[in-house]
């Protein structure tokens, strides 16, 4: 389906909330339903996101400052070789993380939000919908465990408690919080249908 313009999608949240599985599976129903769509993350393949991964391995890599630099070039790399000619190209654009992420978490770490807000505002691309998925730590950590892998310069409970604090402070008709426990295809169903009805209000009318 060709929309008059691209439209921006993210999902959020703290770790282990599912969010990288709810991007891929509204990516999946957007394709099916016809949609030109494209899937991104943050951090992304960049040298910054690369560094940021490695970083993550060990808790005390980088001061809350760096962080924020790595974050902010990665960034700037992803919004002009990825989104802006995607968005350009009138793509809808499924997006896991964006610029709240950095608010939350270098916001956890004492960085002023509003001041982290500014700086990314700055230069990226305004999202449509901020679908942010909410899960207390402790049930995010377990799904982390489960995994296998796990970031410890992030991944602590404490921690995730002040990140999920500046997320639940977002407001507006753009956010919508979602309850992260419920099961996956329920969640699903809430973002596909909040989606596609957004959606709808930019397809071209035939008179």
């Amino acid at each position: 389906m060709e929309l008059t313009r691209g439209v921006l999608f993210v999902l959020e949240g703290i770790d282990g909330t599912g969010k990288t599985t709810q991007a891929r599976m509204l990516l999946d129903k957007l394709v099916t339903q016809g949609y030109d769509a494209v899937y991104f993350r943050e951090p992304s393949n960049s040298r910054w996101g690369r560094e940021i991964k490695k970083k993550a391995k060990s808790p005390d890599s980088v001061t809350p400052e760096q962080e924020l630099e790595l974050f902010i070039a990665d960034r700037r790399e992803n919004v002009e070789k990825n989104l802006k000619p995607a968005l350009q190209e009138k793509k809808v654009v499924v997006l896991d993380r964006y610029y709240f992420s950095t608010i939350a978490y270098q916001g956890a770490k004492g960085i002023d939000t509003a001041r982290v807000r500014m700086e990314n505002e700055a230069f990226a691309v305004k999202p449509d919908l901020v679908f942010i998925m909410d899960i207390a730590p402790d049930k995010g950590l377990k799904r982390v465990d489960n995994r296998g892998s796990k970031d410890l310069l992030f991944e602590r409970e404490d921690y995730l408690a002040e990140v999920r604090k500046i997320f639940k402070s977002f407001q507006g008709e753009s956010f919508i919080h979602i309850n992260a426990s419920q099961p996956i295809e329920k969640i699903a169903a809430q973002i596909e249908k909040t989606a596609f009805a957004y959606l709808s209000s930019f397809l071209p009318r035939i008179k």
